[in-house]
């Protein structure tokens, strides 16, 4: 691996990260709140840090990236970026102990939306500002923001793309990389700001609407208020947001083809149709399971609608306290936790083509025992699936529960109930943010041991970057030469 290349790329990254961050400065001089000291420290500590890493790696930066550096920059800008993106929070005493501040950071950036912070009414604007910023940045990775921007990468980008998604590449929209990343970003940017000016005219003010417009479409579920999407008590916003926050979980190749006027690639993929399905019966079977629960059918659909498709693109915004539901619902809740979004949505958990694929693999093994002779293939859209591919996703699956295992364990060694340690490592491994117990949607994580916040930060970005990519960091054989 070529440590002086990934430690450039890094530098760059951190660079844009300042950049990013003076919008949140600017917020907090337009607002004059009295985080605007934290957040200019912030940006100078970041910019200066990362100037520096670029300047002295600098005669690396023409050198062609490697498949083994693509990995190591993917998991290294993470890891990164949320150590520098604590700071607001630590120095502007939002969060009491760095702990605390990296967990609330390494949650924007991977999108997962678990928070130690309660009473979001008295935090300064600016905070809550970068608060959602990580979020549209960790939304789409700031990796792929980074191949739109760098022409540096070349051909050797593609490994950074790679990374993100190891097995199951997003399909390529134009030739050359650059040009599709920076159409996925034309996309994401342009949704974005279309979210963010019907809220605005749902009833929200400014500020509120571009911070959950941010959050809504990285499938983040970080907002400006305690209740989350419930303080609003607005059936438009709720709707609004259900329907982006669905968007939001499906392909950007698919909306790239969209607006195109090839609508036909919709119903050619196997993958929407199931995820379409998989939203359609879970809202069909929760409003049925919470009918008694609410006032009248529309409301029942209201809610149900909106935690079904929040719990499974793993945005994890709230319009409702689920843990008063029935226990069915709440089940059927986390469940959906591990389907989350398509491949190549901004959306987290196993992602819904791993879980059609083994289904069918299921079934073609069944097949098989009743006509052992019989020659089929796993087809995906018409096309076979490679034994590799399959081979992978097994891999993904054993290694996403062994580690969802070992970490519950860490977490009731620390005192949590079972309750609590196996939704939030669940819904961290899933880059959900609201779990059950005492993590629930009324609640946030900050009673949660300070050794679980490592646990859970860990498994947020292990559940962000496709498990593969992390786990290959600590096999000794990626280090050798």
């Amino acid at each position: 691996m070529n440590r002086s290349l990934v430690f450039n790329l890094v530098g760059v990254i951190l660079l844009f990260c300042s950049l990013f961050m003076v919008i949140p400065f600017v917020t907090a001089m337009i607002f004059k709140g009295n985080d605007l000291q934290a957040l200019g420290i912030s940006v100078a500590i970041t910019f200066v840090s990362g100037l520096l890493l670029y300047y002295l790696t600098r005669s690396q930066s023409k050198v062609e990236l490697r498949h083994r550096d693509g990995f190591a920059v993917v998991t290294f800008s993470w890891v990164a970026m949320s150590l520098f993106g604590s700071l607001p929070y630590l120095l502007s005493g939002v969060a009491h102990s760095f702990t605390d501040a990296y967990f609330e950071s390494i949650a924007g950036f991977t999108t997962t939306g678990a928070s130690i912070l309660s009473n979001l009414e008295s935090i300064p604007e600016g905070i809550l500002l970068w608060r959602s910023l990580t979020q549209w940045m960790g939304g789409m990775g700031i990796i792929v923001f980074s191949l739109a921007i760098l022409p540096m990468l070349g051909a050797g980008g593609m490994q950074l793309f790679k990374a993100e998604v190891p097995e199951i590449g997003v399909e390529k929209l134009k030739p050359r990389i650059i040009d599709m990343a920076k159409s996925l970003w034309y996309i994401y940017a342009g949704l974005t700001g279309i979210l963010a000016a019907l809220l605005f005219a749902a009833g929200m003010n400014l500020f509120d609407a571009l911070c959950h417009a941010f959050t809504t479409m990285a499938t983040g579920g970080f907002s400006t208020k305690s209740a989350s999407v419930g303080h609003f008590q607005n059936s438009s916003i709720d709707i609004i947001i259900t329907v982006f926050m669905f968007l939001a979980g499906i392909n950007f190749s698919l909306h790239f083809y969209a607006l195109r006027g090839k609508l036909s690639k919709f119903t050619r993929s196997s993958e929407f149709k199931f995820y379409l399905s998989v939203t359609l019966v879970s809202i069909a079977v929760l409003v049925i399971n919470t009918r008694a629960v609410h006032s009248s059918l529309a409301e029942t659909i209201r809610y149900a609608s909106f935690q079904v498709v929040s719990i499974m693109t793993t945005t994890g915004f709230a319009t409702a306290d689920y843990e008063a539901w029935p226990v069915f619902s709440q089940m059927l809740l986390l469940s959906l936790m591990f389907f989350g979004g398509m491949v190549g949505s901004t959306a987290g958990g196993m992602k819904q083509v791993r879980i059609l694929l083994m289904l069918k693999q299921a079934y073609r093994e069944l097949y098989h025992l009743i006509h052992p002779r019989a020659l089929t293939a796993l087809k995906l859209d018409e096309k076979n699936v490679p034994k590799e591919t399959l081979g992978g996703i097994w891999g993904f699956l054993f290694l996403f529960i062994l580690i969802s295992v070992i970490a519950t364990l860490g977490m009731t060694a620390l005192g949590s109930d079972i309750i609590t340690a196996a939704s939030t490592v669940i819904s961290s491994m899933a880059n959900v943010g609201p779990a059950l117990g005492d993590a629930g949607p009324a609640e946030n994580y900050s009673t949660i041991h300070w050794m679980g916040k490592w646990i859970l930060s860990f498994c947020m970005l292990i559940g962000r970057l496709e498990i593969y990519t992390v786990i290959l960091l600590f096999i000794p054989i990626f280090w050798e030469k």
